[in-house]
C-alpha cells in the first residue's frame, strides 16, 4: 500500500472523510519524508514542522467537526520563495535582497490558506527567478531527485524536486518564460501555466503566471478550485467564471476528430535531442491512435524575437541591479549579474526594438496555433543538465537557448501543461508540452488527463539515497 506521503490530495481528502486517517498523520508523514530527502535535494526554504503540525491539528479538528474549510483542508502544500506569506522575508534566490518581513499573503498564499491547505515550507528558487537552474546566492543548490548529480530545473525549482520527492501532493510556483513547465518537464511531474490573470499573483507583470505542480492532472485541477479566483491585487486578474474544474475528467474517446499540432522544432534555441524527439513522436501517435488528427507545425519563434526578449529582460534587470548599493550587486550570483550588466550599453532604440519582440512573438504564436485545437511539443529540447550548471549553455550571452518552445505561450497569455511522457535512457523524464487557446485552461487539463490514460505506465518515484550513499553522491 502507498504510504501517506505518497497519496495524490483527492486521495488524502477522501481519507479524511472516512477517518481511515488524519490531517495530522499526513503531515507527519510528509514531514517525515522531507528530513530524509532534504539533506540531499535542498528544496525547501522556511521549513517550519511545528507550525505546519499546528495547522493539521487545527485542520483535524474540523474534519472530526464534519465541517472542512474549504477544497484542500489538511492537505499539504509548498510555496514558491517569491510567492509572499504574511510575516516571512522574501528573497526572492538571492542574498542581495533585504530580509524584509511581508506585509500580506500574496494571491496564491491567501487562497490556498483559505482552501485549508498546510502550508509546509516554501520551496528555493535561482536569483530573481532568472534562471532555469536551482542555482542560487542565497538558497542551497537544489538538486533533481531522479538524478542527484541534475538540476531541477527552474525558476520553481524547489517545487519541482518537492513535487517529485513526495514532499506533499501540492505545490505553487510561477513562469515568465517556462518556469513552472521546464522543473516539471525535467521532474516527471505536472503543471499548469494557466493564461494570464487566471490565477492573481502580486506583483502582476507581463507573461508572469502562478501555477500548481503536482504529480498528476486531477491534484492540478483540484488546486485550481482554490487558485483561480480573482484578485484585485492583480491588475491583470481575470473577472470571476464558473469554470468546473472538477469536471476535467476526458476519455480517450473524446480526442476524436480533435486536430493536434506537432511543433518538433522550435525555429531557434538549442537543437532537440533524439530521445525527446522520439518521446514526443510517441506521445503524437498516442492521440493519433486515439482518434486525433496530428497536424505537423512549421516553427514559428524566430532568432530575433527570442534574444530581443532576451535583451529587454537583460536591461530590466540592470536597472534593478543599478538600484542597489554596491555591497549588495556584489552578492547577486556572478552569471545573473554579467547576463544583467551585459545591457548597460544598449541605446535607447536597442531597447525598444527589443520591446516590440515580446508583441511579435504573441502574434506569431496565435496565429500558429489558430488552425488547429491544441499543440503538443517537447517542454525543453534536452534533458536535465548539471546541477552546478546556471544553464544548459554555462554562457551569460547565450542564457535562453533552452526556452524557446515554452516563452512564446507567456506571451501569447495561452495556457500551457507540462506532462511527462517518457524517458531518456539514462533515466531521466521527458515532459510533453500541451499548449491551447487563450482562456482554455480546462481543456488543456482535459487533454492531459486523456494522455495519463493513454501513456505508458510510469516508472516509480524516485526513493531517498540511503545514509551510505551520502559519500559517494555528489
Amino acid at each position: 500500500m502507498a504510504q501517506l506521503h505518497e497519496l495524490s490530495a483527492r486521495q488524502l481528502l477522501a481519507g479524511y472523510q472516512s477517518g481511515a486517517f488524519s490531517p495530522v498523520e499526513a503531515t507527519q508523514a510528509v514531514l517525515a519524508q522531507i528530513e530524509r530527502w532534504e539533506p540531499r535535494l535542498c528544496a525547501t526554504y522556511l521549513l517550519r514542522p511545528q507550525a505546519a503540525l499546528e495547522q493539521a491539528r487545527a485542520s483535524e479538528q474540523r474534519w472530526r467537526q464534519g465541517r472542512p474549510c474549504g477544497p484542500l483542508d489538511g492537505v499539504p502544500a509548498t510555496l514558491k520563495d517569491n510567492i509572499a506569506t504574511a510575516g516571512d522575508p522574501l528573497p526572492l534566490g538571492t542574498a542581495a535582497s533585504e530580509l524584509t518581513p511581508a506585509s500580506a499573503d500574496a494571491p496564491p498564499a491567501a487562497r490556498l490558506r483559505e482552501a485549508g491547505a498546510v502550508l509546509v515550507a516554501k520551496t528555493t528558487m535561482p536569483d530573481f527567478g532568472m534562471l532555469s537552474s536551482g542555482l542560487s546566492s542565497f538558497h542551497a543548490l537544489a538538486r533533481n531527485p531522479w538524478n542527484l548529480s541534475k538540476g531541477p530545473g527552474g525558476s520553481s525549482s524547489g517545487a519541482g524536486a518537492a513535487a517529485a520527492a513526495g514532499y506533499g501532493p501540492l505545490h505553487v510556483g510561477t513562469d515568465i518564460g517556462g518556469s513552472l513547465r521546464l522543473p516539471a518537464s525535467w521532474c516527471g511531474i505536472f503543471t499548469l501555466k494557466p493564461s494570464l490573470g487566471r490565477i492573481p499573483i502580486d506583483p502582476p507583470y507581463t507573461g508572469r503566471a502562478a501555477g500548481p505542480m503536482t504529480r498528476d492532472v486531477g491534484d492540478a485541477a483540484l488546486m485550481m478550485q482554490a487558485l483561480a479566483r480573482p484578485d484585485a491585487r492583480d491588475s491583470m486578474s481575470l473577472p470571476p467564471q464558473p469554470i468546473a474544474w472538477d469536471d476535467c475528467q476526458a476519455r480517450p474517446e473524446l480526442l476524436r476528430g480533435l486536430r493536434l499540432g506537432l511543433l518538433l522544432e522550435a525555429g531557434c534555441g538549442l537543437p532537440v535531442q533524439p530521445e525527446v524527439r522520439a518521446a514526443i513522436e510517441a506521445a503524437a501517435r498516442l492521440f493519433e491512435q486515439a482518434g486525433a488528427h496530428i497536424i505537423p507545425m512549421r516553427p514559428f519563434l524566430t532568432r530575433a524575437m527570442l534574444d530581443g526578449m532576451d535583451h529587454f529582460w537583460r536591461m530590466r534587470s540592470c536597472m534593478d541591479l543599478r538600484r542597489l548599493p554596491a555591497e549588495r550587486q556584489a552578492l547577486v550570483l556572478p552569471f545573473i549579474r554579467d547576463w544583467a550588466m551585459s545591457a548597460a550599453a544598449m541605446s535607447g532604440p536597442e531597447v525598444f526594438e527589443a520591446s516590440q519582440q515580446f508583441h511579435a512573438t504573441r502574434i506569431a504564436t496565435v496565429q500558429a496555433c489558430a488552425p488547429v485545437d491544441y499543440v503538443l511539443s517537447p517542454v525543453a529540447p534536452i534533458t536535465a543538465f548539471a546541477a552546478e550548471l546556471p544553464a544548459p549553455t554555462n554562457d551569460p550571452l547565450r542564457p535562453l537557448e533552452h526556452i524557446a518552445f515554452t516563452v512564446p505561450y507567456n506571451m501569447s497569455e495561452q495556457p500551457a501543461a507540462s506532462i511527462n511522457c517518457g524517458y531518456a535512457s539514462d533515466g531521466l523524464p521527458i515532459g510533453l508540452q500541451i499548449a491551447g487557446a487563450r482562456f482554455d485552461d480546462l481543456g488543456v487539463l482535459r487533454l492531459a488527463q486523456a494522455f495519463e490514460q493513454l501513456r505508458p505506465a510510469q516508472r516509480p518515484w524516485p526513493a531517498p539515497p540511503d545514509k551510505e550513499a551520502k559519500t559517494t553522491l555528489p
